[in-house]
């Protein structure tokens, strides 16, 4: 399975179901295995957590590790932490960002969510990337 418009708004659906379902007002991306994005919801968010979706899906699509992961090996590099964060445009490394990956296990995307709490973002998100494994 590759990951195209169709296969997308699923996602994308389902993680929108999720929010609604959590009431929680949150901004969603979903990107292809080179971190461009392909469908985007923003439900009634604020501005600023546009970016931050999208963020979080290219992060975790870049190094195919949820966002919040790559959040725990950065900040074990202490120093080197702050050019890590800044390269590839700036990282975002709490949770929100999960992989996609097709049925034999390749990546082919990432779902980004950010509006809640980490928590909240990394369920919404994770709800997506299951409607389509």
């Amino acid at each position: 399975m590759e990951l195209n418009y169709q296969v997308a708004e699923k996602a994308l659906y389902a993680a929108k179901e999720k929010a609604l379902s959590m009431n929680i007002p949150v901004s969603i991306a979903v990107v292809d295995n080179g971190g461009h994005l392909i469908a985007m919801a923003r439900l009634d968010s604020v501005y600023g957590v546009i970016d931050f979706a999208i963020k979080k899906a290219k992060t975790a699509v870049m190094f195919g590790v949820n966002s919040d992961i790559m959040g725990g090996i950065i900040s074990e590099t202490g120093i080197h932490s702050y050019g890590m964060l800044n390269s590839n445009e700036g990282l975002l490394t709490i949770a929100g960002g999960v992989v996609l990956k097709d049925t034999a296990g390749k990546i082919i995307g990432a779902i980004g969510s950010s509006g809640g709490t980490p928590e909240q973002d990394k369920e919404i998100a994770e709800a997506g990337a299951q409607a389509i494994a």
